[in-house]
Parts: C-alpha cells; sequence; structure tokens
C-alpha cells in the first residue's frame, strides 16, 4: 500500500477540508497548527479569496472570521448562503467580541457556531468535528429526503394519470390529450400571471377535469347519434359527480381539481352547466382548463372529424370571447402561440 505522511492514500483521501478566513497571520498559524493533523487545511487571508477558493473547490466546513477589512465574515456567509451550491457549508464563526448582538447576527445570517478568541485547542477541535457530524447527518437526510420526494412524485403523476384515464374508460379521449391539454392549462395560467406554484398545481389537476365521466353509461358516451334531452341530463351530470369524487382528498391539489371538474363546463355567458355560473363567478383555475381543452379538442383527429389547424382552432377561440370563454384569457391565449405550437409538436402527432 503506498505510504504519504505516515497515512494511508485512501485515508488522506477521505480526510475532511476545512477552510480557514482570517487577515491575522498569527490566527492563521494558530488554527492551521491545531486543524492539520486531522483535516486538510486551506487558508484564505480576505472575504474575496475565500470565495474564489470555495468557487473552485468547496471545503466541507469553514473558520470565519468576522472582523476583516473589505469585506467582513457577516457579507461572507450570506453570500454563500444565497447560493444553492454553497449554502449547506456549516460556517463557524471566529470572534474576539463576546457580544449578544454579534451572536444574534452571525446565526441570522446562516452560521452554526462561534469560536471565542482567544483560540484553544481542545474547543476548536471539538466543535468543528461536531459540525462536520452533524452536516454529513443533514446531508444524508437531505438526500433521504430528495428520494422520498421523488417517489411521491412518481407516485402522484401515476395516480393522476389513473385517475384521468378512469374519467376516459368509456371515451374516445387518450391520456396524451390529457396531458397535453394539463401543458397548455399550465401555459395559459403562465401567461395570466398566475404564480408558478399554483401553475404547476393546475397542471396537475387538468388531467382530473372529467373523472365524472366514469359514472356516465357507456351507451351515452359512445352514443353514434345526437343525444337526447335526457341523455343530456345525465351527460351533465359528470361535473358534478367529479367534483363529488374529487372532493374527499384533502390536499390542495385534489380540492382544485375537484374545482375544475365542477366547473369547466360553465360559459362566461352563463350559458354553461351545471348552474349556469357566469363571467368570473366562474373559478379561474376552470375558465384555464375549459378554454384549453377545447383547443386540444379541436386540433384532435377524431374518427368523427378530421383535426382542425392550429389556426383555425385560434380563430375559433378568439369568437368564443365574451361569450365561451372569458376575453382575458383569450387575449393571453393568442399571445403565447408559439408556446402552444412547441408543446402540440412535443406530444408528436398521436392523439
Amino acid at each position: 500500500m503506498l505510504i504519504l505522511n505516515d497515512m494511508p492514500v485512501e485515508l488522506v483521501c477521505l480526510r475532511k477540508s476545512v477552510l480557514i478566513v482570517d487577515d491575522m497571520p498569527e490566527n492563521i498559524d494558530l488554527l492551521k497548527d491545531i486543524l492539520s493533523e486531522h483535516y486538510q487545511v486551506k487558508i484564505a487571508k480576505s472575504g474575496k479569496i475565500a470565495l474564489s477558493i470555495i468557487d473552485r473547490c468547496m471545503p466541507d466546513i469553514i473558520l470565519l472570521d468576522i472582523m476583516m477589512p473589505g469585506m467582513n465574515g457577516f457579507e461572507v456567509c450570506k453570500i454563500l448562503k444565497s447560493n444553492p451550491r454553497t449554502e449547506d457549508i456549516p460556517i463557524i464563526f471566529l470572534t474576539a467580541v463576546t457580544d449578544a448582538q454579534y451572536e444574534q447576527e452571525g446565526f441570522k445570517v446562516g452560521g452554526v457556531d462561534f469560536i471565542t478568541k482567544p483560540i484553544t485547542p481542545l474547543t476548536t477541535l471539538s466543535r468543528v468535528a461536531t459540525h462536520l457530524k452533524l452536516a454529513e447527518t443533514n446531508l444524508r437526510n437531505k438526500q433521504l429526503v430528495e428520494q422520498k420526494t421523488k417517489q411521491l412524485d412518481n407516485a402522484l403523476q401515476s395516480a393522476i394519470g389513473m385517475l384521468g384515464e378512469v374519467g376516459h374508460l368509456n371515451d374516445t379521449d387518450t391520456g396524451v390529450h390529457m396531458w397535453r391539454m394539463a401543458d397548455y392549462s399550465a401555459a395559459l395560467a403562465r401567461a395570466a400571471g398566475c404564480e408558478e406554484s399554483q401553475v404547476e398545481l393546475l397542471r396537475l389537476a387538468a388531467p382530473m377535469h372529467d373523472t365524472g365521466k366514469v359514472a356516465i353509461p357507456h351507451s351515452i358516451l359512445k352514443s353514434p347519434n345526437k343525444l337526447t334531452e335526457e341523455e343530456w341530463v345525465v351527460m351533465r351530470q359528470h361535473t358534478v359527480l367529479g367534483h363529488q369524487i374529487l372532493e374527499k382528498g384533502e390536499a390542495p391539489l385534489f380540492k382544485l381539481a375537484a374545482e375544475v371538474a365542477l366547473a369547466h363546463h360553465e360559459r362566461w355567458d352563463g350559458s354553461g352547466y351545471p348552474f349556469g355560473l357566469s363571467g368570473k363567478g366562474i373559478p379561474l383555475s376552470a375558465r384555464i382548463v375549459a378554454l384549453a381543452d377545447v383547443f386540444d379538442a379541436l386540433t384532435m383527429k377524431r374518427s368523427y372529424k378530421k383535426s382542425w389547424t392550429v389556426e383555425e382552432s385560434l380563430e375559433h377561440i378568439r369568437k368564443g370571447a365574451n361569450a365561451h370563454f372569458d376575453p382575458e384569457l383569450v387575449e393571453h391565449f393568442l399571445l403565447i402561440e408559439e408556446e402552444l405550437r412547441v408543446i402540440k409538436d412535443k406530444w408528436g402527432a398521436v392523439s
């Protein structure tokens, strides 16, 4: 086995790195003497140099002097904590000032501890070892949370897909339509000024808008003839039934999906169903999904019709402003034509 400085090479590589940031040579020498036997030690004599070193090679922990010329320790800490790449590096402040305000400010900007000068070996080694161990634990926990979150996201996506498919078991729509329409809804919501969190929530809620169709008889959903008035009464119930199914979910996603399911067939002029709501009395989420759903249906090829072009479909949407659709949403929709084309191309020609 290759030996370097009386230590196996593989163990050298495993040693944690400590960055000492201090403008006083005597403090640097003392800390280096205390730490170099146990850790890889890097030195920076100013905040600017420290940031340059960290950018090239991130340390496992930083011992950071507060009072330095140019950029003080609090300013350096703020920069590091504002960067996702460096926000998890533990920072221990070095200070000769025993003042509660200093401590408060240090913890506020993201420091994990203080070492008060004059520096002593046992305190320094203990603090560094403790916070390196805590950082390792935090990293493992963070990775575990990310892994579990990803698993939950995948499970949620699958559940949404299954609920959406349930709504189309007896219908002619496909999963491609479901997710493409959801992307149109998200694009329109973003164009209308919704916050990104709400945009994503609506993208996930939109595919469940027709969940209630699972309770509509096959003979009605796939009827080759024009529906009778009695059959339309039954058909219109899919909005209420979908709401009843989805509102049982406690999560905001399912509350939003229930809202969309109930009102996506309402019309701006009040001629829709199930309640004849009009204008802004119709939830924004339902107004958005209604428009996106019609656009996607028009551009889809069906057994009983050929697909319309994007231009023809947008013209139909434009003519529906103030009657079927919210006129402001129509304006937003017409302005994102290129994005709509990109979404359509992304999902391909499959209908």
